[in-house]
């Protein structure tokens, strides 16, 4: 572990220290030109994205473009990573989508800001470094149950079936989808299936136009090319509506977006939410959701970004900054954001060198929403359903997936299966909680394994030569911690009767925990019941507090402590001589 990372674990989080890193760095206006072209490049790719998974969350699609442009620049002035690109992403719509169903835009925005405080406290407590004991199996395992929930989602409107109302249960949306096969539109389906097989090809040609531009934009022209047929194809404007300021219209309003007060949108019934102690307690748990996957995400994507750029970010500043942008953004109607893996990578290969990229993406979507919302109203749904197709298969992460079933070990496999199975068929944070339980016991039993105590002989070991018939020598090796020491310390009650000193070398006992501290104690009280002394060698100091904070103290003829084996051996022949005598 470098000392850089350390000493980030120590000290209080800087916000905005990837900007002031980039910043010391030297900015010019060669860097300047770089940012400029990475956020147009980027901020292209997320219009289609952001209003995609809006939609897929059960919002209308102007929420996702202010999430972009408000929280996508706020992370970006106030995070620790330089190149993350945040917004709205799809891990967050099997947790979004049940929370609109049930509590409105009204509750998914209060439930965002909550989640953001939690953010900021958990960066203020420094606790960015613990997305190192999320196992790959589970976090592998919950992505690719998420991207199964995605696509199944968007069937309704690539295939255009009627009267579909799709809920948070997967298996009782898979029988209302069957059920409303017999209403699929052709035209529709043709619609999505000259868009998906657009994004499917369109990265094969190279050319500079971002694949999800050229699929919405051929969707669209198919759409419009269909109409004069006398079919309707639905698109964002005969799906949704606005009001704003005595205004009206179709599709995306073309406005920026503006102040609003989170819990006077509308919930589940159309009506303002009543905020009180009920409502805070239902969201609590929702909250705790979304920030636990907005850290994973968003550290995970900083990781990457690191690997691919050679540079460190700061993972208690990201997680901060990630909070501050989500206890904005519900101000300004935007819904939950995080970092996101594709737009980063993107980000970095068009060349990014500072977190002004980031502004400049969330610059680029605004003018869109000022200046062609017009236009954005054409795309039709089912185009957008087979962008998110795209999106969820790329999340799956099919090959690694497939390749982890037959590499990993069997436990392993085990954990990504529950994790996936779980996620499809419940939810994302049972998967969570479910598979880092697995994977902690797992490796609490390989640890218990490795911990162990044996009698070293003298035909055995030159550190048991010479020694009186009346001295034991044991090796012990391994953690003495709940899983192990009570089976570790039991082996040493075995005791030859003509045994009256045992000696035990610790010196390859890196850790020592309550568990461990009571078994001994019991064995110091059994030991003494048999006049048998106790002498541990080579335990290290704080070992030794622990131990006299527990109450074992040294006593002449039955417990004590020495740093060397010779210094035992001369020990235990003087107990020996006094009792003799």
């Amino acid at each position: 572990m470098s000392l850089h990372r350390d000493k980030s674990s120590y000290h209080l989080p800087v916000p905005g220290s990837a900007l002031i890193s980039a910043w010391r760095e030297g900015y010019g206006l060669a860097e300047l030109k770089r940012d400029l072209m990475a956020g147009l490049t980027i901020g292209i790719v997320a219009v289609p994205l952001s209003m995609a998974l809006a939609i897929a969350t059960g919002v209308p699609p102007q929420h996702g473009l202010y999430t972009a442009i408000v929280a996508g620049a706020i992370i970006a002035l106030t995070g620790g990573s330089r190149f993350n690109i945040s917004g709205p992403t799809a891990a967050f719509v099997v947790i979004l989508f049940p929370i609109v169903a049930s509590h409105g835009i009204g509750g998914l925005l209060i439930a965002t800001l909550m989640a953001g405080m939690i953010l900021v406290a958990l960066g203020l407590a420094r606790l960015g470094s613990l997305i190192q004991f999320v196992p790959y199996p589970v976090v592998l395992g919950f992505t690719a149950g998420i991207a199964v929930v995605i696509a199944l989602l968007q069937i309704p409107d690539f295939l255009g079936l009627a009267g579909v109302e799709l809920g948070d249960s997967t298996l009782d949306n898979l029988a209302v989808i069957a059920r409303a096969v017999p209403t699929l539109a052709p035209a529709e389906l043709g619609v999505g299936l000259v868009t998906l097989a657009t994004l499917i090809l369109w990265p094969r040609l190279k050319l500079p136009v971002p694949a999800p531009l050229a699929g919405l934009l051929i969707g669209t022209l198919a759409a419009l090319a269909i109409n004069p047929l006398g079919v309707e194809i639905d698109t964002i404007a005969s799906r949704f509506t606005w009001e704003f300021q005595g205004q009206s219209g179709n599709g995306i309003p073309p406005f920026a977006p503006g102040l609003v007060v989170p819990w006077r949108l509308p919930g589940p019934d159309g009506t303002p939410l009543v905020v009180d102690f009920a409502l805070i307690r239902e969201l609590l748990g929702p909250a705790l959701a979304i920030a636990m996957l907005a850290a994973i995400e968003s550290l995970l994507c900083a990781v990457v970004a690191d690997g691919l750029t050679r540079t460190r970010h700061d993972p208690n500043a990201e997680l901060v900054g990630q909070g501050v942008g989500n206890m904005v953004v519900p101000f300004f109607g935007g819904i939950t954001a995080t970092a996101a893996l594709a737009r980063t990578a993107t980000n970095i290969r068009s060349g990014a060198f500072s977190p002004v990229a980031a502004v400049v993406h969330s610059l680029v979507v605004l003018l869109a929403v000022v200046a062609f919302a017009g236009v954005l109203g054409l795309v039709p749904m089912a185009a957008l359903a087979a962008l998110l197709f795209i999106i969820a298969w790329n999340m799956s992460e099919a090959r690694h997936f497939a390749h982890t079933l037959k590499s990993a070990p069997g436990s392993d496999v085990a954990i990504l299966v529950i994790c996936f199975v779980l996620t499809v068929i419940f939810d994302m944070v049972l998967a969570v909680a479910v598979g880092i339980g697995l994977a902690a016991a797992l490796f609490i039993r390989r640890m218990a394994g490795l911990t162990h105590a044996r009698r070293l002989e003298p035909g055995d070991s030159d550190q048991a030569r010479d020694l009186p018939r009346q001295v034991a020598l044991y090796d012990v090796n391994g953690p003495l911690f709940f899983g192990a020491a009570e089976k570790a310390i039991s082996s040493l009650r075995v005791v030859d009767p003509e045994v009256k000193v045992v000696m035990l070398d610790m010196r390859d006992v890196p850790s020592l925990d309550t568990t461990a501290i009571v078994a001994l104690q019991s064995l110091v009280e059994e030991l003494r019941t048999r006049e048998v002394g106790l002498i541990f060698i080579a335990m290290p100091a704080r070992m030794v507090m622990k131990l006299r904070r527990a109450g074992l103290y040294r006593e002449t003829g039955r417990l004590a402590a020495v740093r060397h084996l010779d210094h035992a051996r001369r020990l235990a022949d003087h107990w020996l001589a006094e009792r003799e005598t």
